[in-house]
């Protein structure tokens, strides 16, 4: 009985060493690099591609997504891998679970629209946008509390996507290069100003 209880308060007592602990697996160099690749791909769909349906915009899009989110998931497997103790791989896994249902639910969304209703993928940037406002939000426990900051841009300026782009046949290049090269930035030197420098220093 007195072990069971024991038991528990170790576990609870690391639950609040994981809430108090904040995340260190995102660096700030993959994160600016996915709004490197937001930049550029803006640059591409304006200057370079021939971009005559939603449906390739969707496709360029969720490329270049994909491409943005290997270095930052290299980057935490890595950080997962390096961490010697099981409360902070427990951090690790608790982390991205809370950013999970965002790129799952994106995911969804933007297969689902693009298949089922294409005449409403202009509204997909803005979506996109507050999906992944919704996920710093989910995992702003456990980063340095600036990071609310990126949230609440990525809410309004998904907000101003909605109602720019809905309009349109097909989403223009300046609002996603811009959004999301600003925003993924933002967050780049939110990790690098409370957390690196820091740890330089």
């Amino acid at each position: 009985m007195e072990l069971n209880k024991a038991l528990n308060q170790l576990a609870e007592i690391h639950r609040h060493l994981a809430k108090s602990e904040v995340y260190r697996g995102y660096r700030s160099f993959p994160v600016a690099l996915t709004g490197v690749f937001a930049l550029f791909g803006g640059a591409l769909q304006a200057y370079a591609l021939d971009i005559q349906s939603p449906t390739q915009f969707v496709l360029f899009w969720s490329t270049i997504a994909v491409a943005s989110l290997l270095p930052v998931g290299v980057e935490v497997l890595i950080d997962y891998l390096q961490r010697s103790t099981p409360v902070a791989r427990r951090l690790t896994r608790r982390v991205i679970g809370q950013l999970l249902p965002s790129i799952t639910v994106g995911a969804v969304v933007t297969a689902s629209i693009t298949v089922l209703h294409p005449g409403f993928i202009p509204l997909l940037p803005g979506l996109w946008a507050l999906l992944i406002s919704l996920g710093i939000f989910a995992s702003r426990p456990y980063l340095p509390r600036a990071i609310g900051w990126v949230g609440l841009f990525y809410f309004f300026a998904g907000l101003v996507l909605l109602v720019r782009d809905s309009a349109q046949p097909i989403p223009g290049p300046r609002g996603m290069a811009i959004v999301f090269g600003i925003g993924q930035n933002l967050a780049a030197v939110v990790l690098y100003w409370n957390l690196e420098r820091k740890d330089e220093a």
